[in-house]
């Protein structure tokens, strides 16, 4: 493990790194060839490649993340991986497939001697996705098995992405998990910083994978059954937490784990599942990976000399295909003022703007760019009511907002376009909308698209078309306008929504009884704000992959730089959120604690170091006292070393010009079960508010374009974590005295 909490910080940042600079997982020359084979055929369609690609996980993961580009939800229960392959391009298929790397030496171990081979590990990922699938299917109301099935073949991605990465590391990393008897998991936190979980999931949000998949990559490993209680979507979790165990036991493949696998009964209880059923499916299981193994080829001899007499067959036709892309690709350039529109729209957003005022925003545009008669855009309603909000925008874009009422027995949005895009006739679907707007629509020439974000309508746009023959001319650039909106909509909802959550609560941790006068919030509040850091975190990923996604799809079509700089922009803050949502998850699901027996003088010691690289500060003026009775405290001593470096760097900011010093002490408190640290600077000091405050994740008291708040936020949350106590006095002009209980014992 390394010795300071900066190196752990330091490692798991190379590492993500060097994993993010993935576009792809590699795949084995034996799949390559069997995919070679079939996209070199005359009458080549993309369904042709959907047996391979359900059980190859680089390949299922490559082509989910660009079935999700197109807005299709994975949990639908028609999903269909062989009838959306059709749907796609025929060559945006087939560029996908063929643009990931190969590896050689398939059979072969990373280092040659097989530790693991990359076959056991594929065999494995197969073995759970067969297994999720089989229980999903008894607990079909609570999960969906197809998605149950891609998320156990993607559970594992964060070790598929080492191997490809950082294969020596990761080789070492199961030798030593191996020769321990530990999970990768243990090894990799150790040496890394950071494991395969995290790291799969980071991969996940940036491919823009299924968010069902992204949750169990995420928490398979995790206290699933816990967090499904509060969290009913991290159900799938469980799933695969389960089929994970079940084929460790069934010792198919090779997971890269060498601790013995828990017990399957409470996760199987929890979902419903019977030991008859359990068994059932461990009888089935061998041989639905045989299959799987079939269709890949794995087993197959002289695959290398058919992987490259499949190539040479291949590249004629590639060839020929390249004017057909110099082709596609003219036709693209000529379609680029159409993004200026959506380009324009994405520019003139305010991250602040309700979703109401983007609506306007959108509906007046698109009114204008396409030339159209009145134009109205409405939102779904929420579950309470069956009012909704809608936007009206009359000729010479004047607009105004209304709220309409939804009749009983009627869906807002038509069935067709729930969670698909489709041009309708609007008089034929929404008539009783027509009836409360007040203006007069012409019905016949009125049409009807939905607003999608994330497989799912969040809205609908009516408006007059009047050229109604050319519908079909319009299709395409109606589908990425709306499309547009619908994500940005989707996305200022959610903010919306997050925003109500955060109203809710600063009620409850304003409550009297749960907090104290001068001192920060409770342990209790830290548990809740954590809880909605983790909540916060998961409703705002999903919007901003999408943002970010269709920021960089219209900086990459040629045309004005400046508007491309603007997305460059956009993307570059996208991520700095990104940045923020990642430190809420940090925040709210810190690394289990590892006590030890630590020396207190020497956990002083390297917080003050810790506390120089931090602020920069070369010569701290620190006084430290240390009682005789006083010799080790138990706790994890990089978290506590993290925290009390974080409480001195807020002492030293507290100084205005000279620095002042800073004391220590160190004595014994509760019948010296306890050690209680007293940090006291004489600076600026703190009014009761900012007291109160002072723990909370993202709260500071300096101006805007601060730094984001989160030391005593972190300092708090370790030493919660690790069985101790902080409490905060402090007065203006007077300084500020933290007190700290850590457990002696």
């Amino acid at each position: 493990m390394p010795d300071k909490p900066s190196e752990t910080t330091s490692a798991a940042h190379q590492v993500e790194l060097a994993t993010s600079r993935l576009d792809s997982l590699s795949i084995p020359g034996a799949v390559a060839a069997q995919i070679f084979s079939r996209v070199s055929q005359s009458q080549f369609s993309p369904s042709m490649l959907a047996d391979i690609i359900e059980s190859e996980p680089a390949l299922a993961a490559r082509i989910l993340s660009l079935i999700s580009r197109h807005g299709v939800n994975l949990a639908d229960e028609s999903f269909s991986l062989r009838r959306w392959l059709d749907k796609l391009p025929a060559q945006e298929v087939s560029d996908a497939v063929l643009s990931v790397k190969i590896y050689q030496d398939f059979d072969q171990g990373l280092d040659g001697g097989g530790n693991p081979p990359k076959k056991g590990l594929l065999l494995h990922s197969l073995a759970v996705g067969c297994c999720a699938k089989a229980i999903a299917e008894i607990v079909s109301f609570q999960v969906n098995s197809q998605a149950a099935y891609y998320a156990g073949l993607l559970h594992d991605i964060g070790k598929f992405a080492l191997e490809d990465a950082m294969p020596r590391s990761f080789a070492h990393i199961v030798e030593e998990a191996k020769s321990s008897g530990l999970s990768t998991c243990t090894v990799e936190r150790r040496h890394l910083g950071c494991d395969h979980a995290i790291l799969g999931k980071h991969l996940a949000q940036k491919w823009q994978l299924p968010n069902a998949v992204s949750l169990a990559i995420w928490l398979h490993h995790s206290e699933a059954a816990a967090i499904s209680e509060d969290m009913p979507e991290a159900r799938i979790a469980q799933v695969v937490q389960l089929a994970d165990t079940v084929a460790r036991q069934c010792g198919i493949g090779q997971s890269g784990s060498f601790d013995l696998p828990g017990p399957t009964e409470p996760t199987a209880q929890s979902l419903g599942i019977g030991p008859e059923q359990l068994q059932e499916i461990r009888r089935n299981l061998s041989g639905q990976v045989a299959e799987k193994t079939k269709v890949l080829g794995l087993d197959l001899p002289s695959s290398a000399a058919n992987y490259f007499s499949i190539v040479h067959t291949a590249a004629a036709r590639f060839a020929r295909d390249n004017t057909k892309l110099t082709l596609e690709n003219s036709r693209l350039q000529t379609a680029s003022s159409h993004f200026d529109f959506t380009t324009d729209f994405l520019l003139s957003i305010n991250s602040a703007a309700a979703p109401i005022d983007v609506a306007e925003n959108f509906a007046v545009r698109w009114q204008k760019f396409y030339q159209t008669g009145m134009v109205c855009l409405y939102f779904v309603p929420s579950a309470e009511t069956r009012n909704l909000k809608a936007v009206i925008v009359e000729k010479l874009s004047q607009s105004r907002a209304a709220i309409l009422n939804v009749p009983a027995q009627t869906c807002p949005i038509p069935k067709p376009i729930q969670r698909s895009f489709a041009i309708l006739d609007a008089h034929e679907h929404i008539d009783w909308l027509f009836d409360q707007l007040g203006v007069d629509f012409d019905l016949k020439q009125s049409k009807l698209v939905p607003l999608l974000s994330n497989g799912k309508a969040v809205g609908a746009l009516i408006f007059e078309l009047y050229y109604p023959a050319d519908v079909e001319l319009f299709e395409e650039k109606f589908r990425t306008s709306a499309s547009v909106a619908g994500a940005v909509l989707g996305a200022a909802l959610a903010r919306q929504k997050q925003e109500h959550f955060a109203e809710r609560f600063a009620q409850l941790i304003s409550k009297p009884e749960e907090t104290t006068p001068s001192g920060p919030a409770p342990i209790g509040s830290l548990d809740a704000l954590a809880e909605m850091a983790a909540g916060a975190a998961h409703e705002l990923n999903n919007p901003l992959s999408v943002i970010s996604g269709r920021a960089q799809l219209l900086a990459e079509v040629k045309g004005n730089d400046e508007k491309k700089e603007h997305l460059r922009q956009i993307q570059e803050n996208a991520r700095e959120i990104s940045k923020l949502i990642d430190g809420l998850m940090s925040f709210a699901e810190p690394t289990r604690p590892r006590p030890t027996h630590t020396d207190v003088r020497q956990m002083l010691d390297e917080a003050i170091q810790l506390t120089n690289l931090k602020t920069s500060v070369e010569h701290i003026n620190v006084q430290i006292e240390i009682a005789d009775d006083v010799e080790t405290v138990f706790v994890d001593s990089g978290q506590i070393v993290s925290a009390i470096a974080n409480i001195i760097s807020n002492a030293i900011e507290s100084y205005s010009s000279e620095l002042g010093p800073i004391k220590i002490t160190a004595e014994s408190a509760g019948m010296g079960e306890l050690v209680k640290l007293t940090i006291r600077d004489l600076g600026c000091g703190m009014d009761i508010e900012t007291t109160r405050k002072a723990t909370q994740p993202f709260f500071s008291a300096k101006p805007a374009g601060r730094k984001r708040g989160m030391g005593l936020a972190y300092a708090a949350r370790f030493i919660q974590l690790n069985g101790g106590v902080l409490n905060i006095e402090s007065e203006p002009g007077a300084g500020t005295t933290v007190t700290v209980y850590l457990p002696g014992k």
